[in-house]
């Protein structure tokens, strides 16, 4: 049984030492879709984020808690004038600190949105080149048995079978890459 064996497994691997090119260019295209999608998963997270870092702002929110606590303590009927003339202080200060992070917010965002538009077009870009390259030629080899039932969708346009090993074109390793790049990065920024 072994000497059975023995000849499709040197047929196979001396297929994959043939084209192992192509198994190597399918996962450098596989981990550029990846890093596209790392990029602008992490570009929109960070978006999300939300709430200022500047000193300015820490500062104003430390005088409008102590603002607050000096008015909570004057409580007396003689000292209410003054408490409410605090509260008031302390009502402009957050206004002042709200349009602050307002104005920051804006900034943050239209920053941002230039990024994943340049990102954007940068991942269109990469898909019409490597689709103009690998067009008609493949770029991976899968095992038939892996893809059976879409075995003739993944070869189209790339040479359909060879060795039990179906040729993967441009097209259709881009859109299985891209879905499994967004699946990877979903399950990463998970938390």
């Amino acid at each position: 049984m072994e000497n059975a064996t023995a000849p499709e497994e040197t047929l196979a691997q001396s297929y994959l030492v043939e084209h192992a090119g192509q198994s190597i260019l399918g996962l450098f295209i596989f981990l550029v879709i990846f890093a596209f999608q790392f990029s602008s998963k992490y570009l929109a997270i960070l978006k999300k984020v939300k709430g200022s870092t500047s000193a300015a702002d820490a500062q104003l929110r430390a005088e409008i808690k102590q603002l607050y606590k000096e008015a909570s303590t004057l409580s007396q009927p003689s000292t209410f004038a003054q408490a409410a003339k605090l509260r008031r202080t302390a009502a402009a200060k957050e206004k002042e600190l709200a349009k602050n992070q307002e104005v920051q917010s804006k900034e943050i965002s239209s920053s941002f949105d230039d990024y994943s538009k340049k990102l954007m077009l940068l991942k269109i870009f990469t898909y019409v080149v490597f689709t103009y390259w690998f067009w008609g030629s493949p770029v991976a080899a899968i095992p038939y048995q892996l893809v059976q039932p879409f075995g003739r969708f993944l070869s189209w346009r790339s040479g359909g079978y060879l060795n039990d090993y179906v040729m993967v074109g441009i097209i259709q390793w881009l859109t299985v890459s891209t879905s499994v790049a967004k699946f990877a990065c979903q399950q990463i920024f998970k938390f």
